[in-house]
């Protein structure tokens, strides 16, 4: 998978264009390693739209749908909601002790500050890993990890 970014605000988003899924078993806790499917697609002009959708359980799915543009600073941001009635926003934030070519966001959410990161897998092939940390005093805590594969 070629993981370049393009130009423009949206650029950094351009190699997760496309519909994904997980990789399933590799993400070491329950959470890590339920199925997901992940769509990105372009959003009329300036937005790129994300909806993602985690099986939970039969018949139970977790609904998320995020917008990717431009804040009121004109900074990269998200502002994402959820089917159980959360929502959250973030800017674009530095992942280069990840890897350095991830896509990270960094949020203010009730708990404290989140990271969500995408990085390019490389030794497997096409996708991408996806995961969600949250800020401690020692540094970042991981606890959620995903590989995601192209659909089809």
């Amino acid at each position: 998978m070629a993981w370049n970014k393009g130009r423009g605000l949206l650029g950094p988003l351009k190699p997760l264009l496309g519909t994904w899924r997980t990789q399933q078993g590799e993400g070491g806790t329950p959470a890590s390693n339920m199925a997901c499917r992940r769509t990105f697609a372009a959003f009329g002009k300036g937005w790129i739209r994300l909806e993602a959708c985690w099986e939970v359980g039969p018949g139970r799915d977790y609904l998320e749908t995020a917008f990717f543009g431009a804040c009121e600073d004109g900074a990269l941001a998200f502002f994402s909601f959820t089917n159980d009635g959360k929502h959250s926003s973030g800017r674009l934030a530095d992942g280069s002790d990840v890897h350095p070519g991830a896509i990270a966001f960094e949020a203010q959410m009730p708990a404290g500050v989140a990271r969500f990161l995408y990085w390019p897998v490389e030794e497997d092939g096409p996708g991408f890993y996806f995961a969600v940390e949250n800020r401690t005093k020692k540094g970042w805590n991981r606890f959620l990890r995903q590989h995601f594969v192209p659909t089809g």
